[in-house]
């Protein structure tokens, strides 16, 4: 079967788009290609810097003749109908056929489409996508219409079947379908002709091309790593600047380059990040004493003088970057040593959000908040707040200011220069984490608390001013935030009660809103906060100032606002603890009926109870019990409508006729006690299993005892018992959220 080869041959396409561009090819060739009755085998695309390519095997000839019938209006309908559904199928009036239905007789149409050669079908289909190529960013030059990325200079559109190949012929804004591309830039600019796929990717490595983007990526791995190893040193991997380079070289030659002496002190850290935003080079690192002593630039063409020239030139620009490194690290440095309280200062000059104030006025609150979880992770209370005073300093650094992405690296440094303990340094790094589901938790308390404090104080912040996520929109990688609360909690095995520290952040953020505006409501909650000390819960502290019968009619509007917002952020919470856990694998009923429970804002508890509750469902005593609980409520909630009361008490069991009831009564008593045992000891999967030690007493209940019996006190006693039943299970979970 014919064979199709494409080639977009432009000039230099930016790395980071070259990947997606030619997936974009791909997809949109082939799509148009099916659309239009072709098939095909299999198709490839490739990307170098200055062309995309597709080969795509096995293409079909022509596509197939197509006949379809379709329905078309009521005979009698009114003309302007029939006339649309003829312009719609393209055909005249006579082509209609009549036909008698049950609906009366309709107007038919049998519409035959003749198939194509695939030639035209690809040049169409080819125009098509470049014409409306989907590039991040495009351009137009000229005076055609064409917006490419780049200036767009030849095209191959090459067909190959069994008679040979030959070009098919099309033309965009005056760049004619050809055979023929170019090599390298400089070591074979001259344009060459080429037959098929494996001709063409051939005869680009002979003119200093490697045409697969992978190919070029292994190339630079493996001579970096060798030349490294030659020297008694490691490269630093780094697969994002790896594929970028690949990206940016046709014919990738590796060198290799010395650091001065003058810089070999400056951090790793430093060094590595300077050398990756500005030159693109890779670091490699002396193992004895990890230092970054060397790097490793990758050219794209051969030289007479194997590199040097190329070298040298680097490094003297190298040289001039690391000067304002060094600078930068130096001067950070004497500052430090004079106490980094100097830069957290200065911070109240740096907006976090128009909303929500100054970095300084963050600090502040995350500090508090940082005071009351000390307690809570064991931490000692003063160096809870410290840390989280000090934790980012380094924002008004000038290392920082120049490589933001050294913010905490950076402050880790600063602190250990300015004479702090290893543990509240290791928190100015530490805190920002989990950046993402597979980043690393910090384990030390006190990095764990600021980084609790800091990301509740910004989902707070952001609720309180109502700058919530929408669909796919998160600006402020809100739900990045909770599911590193989320890890935070369950990865350090932490009970917390979210909703009191939420509440206590949400009041600190409607001071500092409300600020001066209305200061008498600022005052009143001030005092709540102090009272939520004691009361724990907002409602509670809310109460009490409440009951002094003070407060403006704003004040209890905020008596009744903040409540709301706290249920709404608790529920964004829960969301994102179920999309958690499903990706454990535990199911979204499962964990909804433990969010049913009282206590849903320990997600550490509704974790564990999860797994737990998901284990025993999977086995049959489980499974059988969860019918019989279902069994049950149905009952109950039937008996509770018709008779206008709930039988949530009372069941007697002097009333028991039966060994069933007798055993059933027992069996409950004893799960009772086993599963409130379990549960104050949390162990959750004890109190799971005692829940299903109810099964067969359940099970044996129903077949043997009749519930709606005539006799009204059995019948009020047994519906009582049923009630027990979903009582004693509710202390785990809420059994009536599973499905099946």
């Amino acid at each position: 079967m014919p064979n199709l080869l494409i080639e977009l041959f432009s000039e230099e396409i930016p790395a980071r788009m070259q990947a997606g561009a030619a997936e974009n090819l791909k997809t949109l060739v082939t799509n148009g290609l099916v659309e239009a009755g072709l098939t095909y085998s299999g198709a490839k695309a490739f990307s170098t810097p200055r062309r995309l390519a597709l080969a795509v095997e096995g293409v079909s000839a022509e596509s197939p003749t197509v006949r379809e019938e379709r329905k078309g209006p009521k005979v009698g309908a009114p003309e302007k109908a029939i006339e649309g559904f003829l312009r719609g199928a393209g055909i005249s009036r006579g082509d209609l056929e009549e036909r008698e239905t049950p609906k009366g007789a309709i107007y038919f149409a049998t519409i035959e489409k003749e198939g194509r050669a695939a030639e035209a079908i690809i040049a169409e289909t080819l125009e098509a996508t470049i014409r409306n190529f989907p590039w991040p960013k495009s351009m137009r030059w000229g005076d055609g219409s064409l917006r490419w990325v780049r200036p767009l200079h030849s095209i191959i559109c090459l067909f190959e079947d069994e008679a040979g190949s030959r070009v098919i012929d099309f033309e965009i804004d005056g760049i004619k379908s050809g055979a023929t591309t170019e090599g390298h830039r400089f070591m074979a600019p001259k344009r060459f002709s080429v037959t098929s796929f494996d001709d063409y990717e051939a005869q680009l490595k002979r003119a200093f091309v490697v045409l697969n983007a992978k190919e070029r990526a292994d190339d630079i791995l493996q001579d970096a790593t060798n030349q490294a190893f030659a020297n008694g040193l490691e490269l630093v991997e780094d697969n994002g600047l790896l594929m970028e380079v690949a990206g940016l070289v046709e014919w990738p030659v590796v060198l290799m380059g010395s650091i001065d002496e003058t810089f070999l002190d400056l951090p790793p850290e430093v060094l590595q990040t300077s050398m990756k935003e500005h030159q693109k080079f890779f670091s490699v690192r002396n193992p004895k004493t990890n230092r970054i002593e060397r790097f490793v630039t990758v050219a794209n063409k051969r030289t007479s003088d194997n590199g040097a020239t190329i070298l040298a030139g680097n490094q003297k620009v190298l040289a001039a970057r690391l000067s304002d490194a060094k600078f930068f690290w130096e001067n950070d440095l004497r500052v430090a040593k004079d106490g980094i309280e100097t830069w957290t200062a200065q911070l109240s000059n740096v907006t976090f959000h128009n909303k929500l104030g100054s970095q300084a006025e963050r600090i502040e609150r995350i500090s508090a908040l940082a005071r009351d979880l000390a307690p809570f992770v064991g931490a000692d209370e003063d160096n809870a707040e410290k840390s989280a005073k000090l934790a980012k300093a380094d924002l008004s650094s000038e290392m920082v200011y120049e490589f933001p992405e050294l913010q905490g690296l950076m402050g880790r440094y600063y602190a250990k220069a300015a004479g702090l303990s290893d543990e509240i340094a290791a928190v100015s790094e530490e805190h920002y984490a989990p950046l993402g589901p597979s980043d690393n938790v910090p384990s030390a308390p006190l990095s764990v608390i600021v980084a609790l404090a800091d990301k509740i104080d910004t989902l707070t912040g952001f609720w309180a001013v109502s700058e919530k996520p929408t669909g796919s929109k998160d600006p402020f990688a809100l739900r990045r935030a909770a599911l590193g609360v989320i890890r935070l909690v369950r990865e350090n095995n932490l009970s917390l009660r979210l909703e009191r520290f939420v509440s206590l952040q949400l009041v600190r953020h409607k001071i500092g809103i409300l600020g001066s505006s209305n200061s008498d409501d600022t005052d009143l909650l001030r005092q709540v906060l102090a009272e939520m000390g004691t009361h724990g819960a907002f409602d509670a502290a809310y109460r009490v100032i409440e009951g002094k019968g003070d407060g403006s009619a704003d004040f209890k509007q905020l008596g009744q606002d903040l409540p709301d917002t706290l249920c709404d952020l608790m529920s964004f919470f829960h969301d994102r603890l179920k999309v958690h856990l499903k990706d454990e694998g535990i199911r979204h009923d499962v964990i909804d009926a433990c969010l049913a429970n009282p206590q849903n804002d320990d997600l550490r508890l509704i974790a564990e109870r999860a797994t737990a509750l998901e284990r025993v469902l999977n086995t049959e005593e489980g499974a059988n019990l969860v019918q019989g609980f279902k069994r049950a409520n149905n009952i109950l909630k039937q008996a509770e409508l018709k008779d206008g009361v709930e039988y949530s008490y009372g069941a007697d069991f002097k009333y028991a006729e039966t060994d069933e009831e007798k055993v059933l009564f027992t069996a409950l008593d004893q799960a009772a006690e086993a599963i409130a045992a379990s549960l104050a000891l949390g162990d959750h999967a004890g109190a799971m299993a005692a829940m299903a030690e109810l099964r067969h007493p359940v099970d044996a209940f129903f077949e043997a005892v009749q519930i709606n019996v005539d006799n009204e006190v059995l019948r009020r006693n047994r519906l009582n018992l049923l009630s027990r039943i979903r009582s004693v299970c509710g202390q785990v979970a809420d059994l009536a959220q599973l499905e099946g």
